[in-house]
């Protein structure tokens, strides 16, 4: 659902804007990192029945850990769907010359690893459902790795970086919508496509005050809850439908509605949404498992899709788009950097995660193995990438 408005976006935009994104992901990144090491931790200490007792604690119609997952993590899908509307509005997205690398990156860092799940798994047809779940790239983690480099990465291969996520981001949303939705209550579902209508009229009439978007978003979220597709995607629709440009009649030099939005709940969701969703699912027992669990078809074919299928499939992709001349290599970027970033891309975890509940929502067993061969998976891959990262050269200390 696109802006209203068909004038360009304000020109005034601070140019400091997606420096300022990436070091909020990025600090973001570290966050989540240490919520997932504690996560962990609890998991298998003397808390560890307190830990997974309180998750499972209802509060009202839902359980603790269905209030992070389906609520608060329709906060972040926000988030997602403001990031995608505005990059590709105006922003690194915004012509197709821009889309061109990041797109065809996200796109083999997409399939590879999921065909590369399929060939461990195609003999279980209860697990072949996870084949979506090492196709995703945590933007947070990876900026997180990235930024503790500083200087030594040139800008233009973190923009690369978010820019694909950024990608990899909507092939997951799109994933969710059409391969883990449960049977439809259409009532609910007719619904919310009123609500839908209702937040396309307000964006039609030129609406910039969040408070009725937002109230409506709050519809949006129960009604797509009832219906079976999975509520976190209310946060995407909401998004789409939030102004990115202003009226023209006086008030252009407001800030858009979109980016408002966008500057108020990024610290909430970076530093605090996104970490308590790490802890609340990255807990896993090792209790009782054994080396050989490390083998089963789950968490190797989730471990080599995330740290084989997504360096073949970016790096692959991405030098394919260079050598053809559809795209340049990122400024003042190597080719070893590159593939350091391509590496990173196998840091899987948030959206990782998330699939991985929707793939086995009643399977338990199933769900530790996706936790194992996702964590196996994205620690080897930062590894990796910030080993490379680390050994190549740049442009400046090769002159």
């Amino acid at each position: 659902m696109s802006s209203q408005n068909h004038n360009s976006i304000p020109s005034r935009r601070p140019s400091s804007f997606l420096r300022n994104f990436l070091a909020s992901e990025a600090s973001g990144g570290l966050v989540l990192m240490g919520a997932a090491a504690l996560a962990l931790i609890v998991a298998n200490s003397p808390f560890a029945a307190e830990y997974f007792g309180a998750l499972h604690l209802y509060i009202g119609p839902l359980s603790l850990l269905h209030w992070i997952n389906d609520a608060l993590m329709a906060v972040f899908f926000l988030m997602v769907g403001l990031e995608i509307k505005r990059e590709v509005l105006g922003g690194q997205l915004a012509t197709w010359d821009a889309r061109i690398l990041p797109g065809l990156a996200a796109l083999g860092g997409m399939a590879v690893p999921a065909a590369l799940y399929l060939v461990f798994n195609m003999g279980s047809a209860e697990t072949r459902g996870g084949w979506a779940i090492p196709s995703a790239t945590d933007i947070a983690f990876a900026l997180g790795v990235l930024s503790l480099f500083g200087s030594r990465v040139p800008v233009s291969l973190k923009v690369f970086l978010a820019a694909l996520a950024i990608i990899d981001d909507l092939g997951a949303v799109l994933i969710i919508a059409l391969f883990y939705t449960a049977e439809l209550n259409l009532l609910a579902l007719a619904g919310a496509a009123v609500v839908v209508g209702l937040l396309a009229l307000l964006n039609g009439r030129g609406v910039t005050r969040l408070a009725p978007y937002l109230a409506l978003g709050v519809v949006l979220w129960v009604l797509v809850f009832l219906s079976g597709i999975h509520a976190t995607l209310a946060g995407v629709v909401l998004a789409l439908a939030i102004p990115l440009v202003v009226p023209e009649e006086g008030l252009q030099q407001e800030e858009p509605p979109l980016l408002k939005l966008e500057h108020a709940i990024q610290p909430w969701v970076a530093f605090l949404i996104v970490p308590i969703f790490g802890f609340a699912n990255a807990g896993v027992s090792f209790a009782g498992f054994t080396l050989s669990a490390l083998t089963d078809p789950v968490p190797v074919g989730i471990a080599a899709g995330l740290l084989v299928g997504k360096q073949v499939g970016v790096f692959g992709m991405a030098a394919l788009a260079i050598r053809l001349r559809w795209a340049s290599l990122p400024e003042r970027a190597t080719w070893a950097q590159l593939y350091g970033v391509a590496l990173l891309c196998g840091i899987g975890f948030t959206m990782s995660l998330f699939i991985g509940l929707l793939a086995f929502p009643t399977a338990p067993l199933l769900q530790d193995e996706v936790k194992l061969g996702v964590l196996m998976g994205s620690i080897t891959s930062g590894l990796l990438g910030a080993l490379v990262l680390w050994l190549a050269p740049s442009r400046e200390r090769r002159a």
